[in-house]
């Protein structure tokens, strides 16, 4: 039986598809029809993959690793760290936009949707790109991180010179899934309240990143919103 092709970017698919015909994705498709049988369960479907359709897999400068979407009615649409217009800023954003302003000035922004900075080649991807309604964490363990390590092993081989930035112990981890000889690695601890000051605030990770694309000919990222 084919496949149904996922509404993801072609440049993606053609890097992915093993990942979307192997046995563990169609368990993971069968846990997600079960879940929204009984559940709310974000992202909306049509958003689940919009990380990869914003930033094509050519396209991509920069990778901002999270952990799961925001569990909160009209909070996740596919992109970490970012929210639709008109939705308060999540406690850790807030802090992200604060180190922004401290590392380069650019002023606070209106808006939570970092979707401007997708489209600059900022790949903003979630380990688990679904979560039920009220529960962190909730579609962990199921596949989804096979897949986004999957994604994340691709870039390291088959692209030079990005940025890797890993905010907090969970995205640290994954730094065994890149090369360091070929790419940089930005680490620090979470934009949380409960752990920026311990070492977010200051770690100049958005010049970091600019000084070092524009060391290797690459067009630095506008972090203006």
């Amino acid at each position: 039986m084919e496949v149904k092709r996922p509404d993801i970017d072609d440049t993606w698919y053609r890097v992915l598809r093993p990942q979307f015909e192997a046995p563990y994705f169609a368990e993971l498709k069968t846990f997600l029809v079960n879940e929204k049988r009984q559940y709310a369960v974000y992202p909306p479907g049509s958003l689940i993959f919009n990380a990869f359709n914003l930033t094509p897999f050519d396209k991509v400068k920069v990778v901002i690793l999270g952990q799961d979407p925001y569990h909160g009615p009209g909070q996740a649409h596919g992109l970490s760290f970012s929210v639709p217009d008109g939705v308060p800023y999540p406690p850790s954003l807030r802090n992200i936009f604060k180190e922004l302003h401290d590392d380069l000035g650019i002023p606070m922004a209106h808006s939570g949707n970092l979707e401007k900075w997708a489209r600059e080649g900022v790949l903003l991807l979630n380990a688990s790109l679904t979560v039920r309604a009220g529960q962190a964490a909730s579609h962990a363990g199921h596949g989804w991180e096979q897949f986004t390590d999957a994604a994340i092993r691709a870039l390291s081989d088959q692209r030079e010179h990005l940025v890797f930035i890993l905010w907090g112990s969970y995205a640290i981890a994954k730094q065994a899934l890149i090369n360091p000889n070929k790419h940089l690695i930005l680490k620090s601890v979470h934009p949380s309240p409960l752990s920026a000051s311990r070492g977010f605030f200051g770690c100049h990770h958005f010049s970091l990143t600019n000084t070092y694309l524009k060391e290797n000919g690459i067009e630095p990222i506008d972090w203006t919103l």
